[in-house]
């Protein structure tokens, strides 16, 4: 190769590479150029939605600025206490201040579901209570054969209540230094339909709250509202059921919590029992003091032995005993038969139980028993067994009469 070719050639090379240059920075530059695009085209597209979700074509607003307007009639027409009325005001504004946020939604509906909660709740709704010891006594009486020593202290504590009642001390003076009643016994003597006497002689309602398995005191005292699944516990719960801030709320079977959290919800227990303290109940999702010294709570056991020294030094216990037999026939002629035919849809007239079939046969079939469920569940086997042999017809339909003779064709015998 002669020396011009050898001179040719860089320069040859040099117009190829920069040719390649070239070529390189505009294919980056079209690259980078639609990148571009793409990137003002989604930006535009947010934008767009941020302002659709607010305004419509004609800039008219959307259904979320009528939701925030709805939360402040909501709390206009409530009558919340100064405080709390102040910070769910302050809970509005902020979304206003937060609309164009990303997080506005889920505030929105957390707010929403928290104001929902507090104005539904009975801060100044109070039911009037009936004073008057004889209506009382009537009701147990009704409700409930013999037990005379339970029925005489329940009275002594009631007539207390409403003395101070008629002298104007109400909320916590009612109650103060009166323990809280605590009926124990065992299963099916009756401890569930005393509480509900009670609430009815008063003229008050009643909630029941089960603490059978509840495996964490958060299930009384509910979740902050950090968390998403958040919730009121179950007395704030049952106040708003009852729709009233002086229902009586049945504790029921407080023994039978689980063992792993036992100490945490006699701890919440405490609190609720104790009129020093329930003047200010704390509920997490609520997060403001609610005011449960008007509320009458009866509790529930089959024993004291799994309740802590702290819980029962607040409670006035009522033992209740269990039925004799002769108590137990009263208690199946005048109660349980009438209340059982008509859930049947019969009548007195359609069945009759003879009264030497009752000790002998349908008292102490299996063996003793210290309620009356047993008693229940025979009778109540023996109006199916009737219905259905009646609907078969083989057996005449009217009026028939359980006679000693018969019995075993209607009782189960094991």
């Amino acid at each position: 190769m002669d020396d011009s070719a050898r001179n040719d050639s860089p320069a040859i090379n040099n117009q190829q590479t920069t040719g390649n240059t070239d070529s390189i920075s505009s294919e980056e530059q079209k690259t980078q150029d639609n990148t571009f695009a793409a990137l003002k085209t989604s930006n535009a597209y947010n934008e767009s939605q941020k302002t659709s979700s607010f305004a419509d074509d004609s800039g008219n607003l959307k259904p979320t600025t009528s939701q925030i307007q709805k939360l402040d009639e909501k709390i206009k027409a409530s009558t919340l206490p100064k405080e709390l009325q102040d910070k769910v005001v302050a809970m509005v504004d902020r979304l206003r201040l937060i609309g164009n946020d990303s997080s506005f939604f889920i505030e929105l509906d957390s707010t929403s579901r928290y104001i929902d909660w507090v104005t539904s709740l009975p801060w100044n709704n109070s039911s009037k209570d009936i004073l008057d010891l004889a209506h009382a006594q009537q009701v147990l009486d009704k409700n409930h054969y013999g037990l005379t020593d339970v029925k005489e202290k329940i009275l002594e504590y009631l007539s207390i209540m409403l003395l101070k009642q008629t002298r104007g001390q109400t909320g916590a003076d009612s109650f103060a230094r009166a323990p809280i009643i605590s009926l124990v016994g065992l299963a099916g003597v009756g401890k569930t339909t005393v509480a509900f006497s009670i609430a009815e002689s008063l003229g008050r309602k009643i909630e029941r709250i089960p603490f059978g398995g509840m495996g964490s005191a958060s299930q009384l005292r509910g979740k902050t509202r950090l968390f998403p699944d958040a919730e009121p516990g179950l007395v704030i719960k049952a106040l708003k059921r009852a729709g009233t801030n002086n229902p009586v709320i049945l504790l029921d079977e407080i023994d039978r919590v689980s063992e792993e959290a036992r100490s945490d919800i006699m701890g919440v227990l405490v609190e609720l029992l104790d009129p020093t303290q329930n003047k200010a109940f704390t509920d997490h999702f609520i997060d403001f003091p609610v005011d449960l010294s008007n509320v009458l709570f009866i509790a529930t056991s089959n024993n004291t032995k799994d309740i802590s020294t702290a819980v029962i030094d607040r409670l006035e216990v009522i033992q209740m005993p269990s039925y004799t037999d002769e108590e137990k026939t009263v208690i199946g002629k005048s109660f349980v038969l009438s209340e059982v035919l008509k859930e049947s849809g019969m009548t007195p007239e359609d069945l009759v139980i003879n009264d030497d079939v009752w000790e002998e046969s349908l008292i102490r079939p299996l063996g003793y028993d210290p309620g009356i469920r047993s008693l229940q569940r025979i009778i109540q086997g023996i109006i199916r067994k009737v219905a259905y042999l009646q609907l078969l017809g083989k057996l005449p339909k009217g009026k028939f009469v359980v006679t000693r003779d018969n019995v075993k064709q209607f009782v189960s015998q094991w």
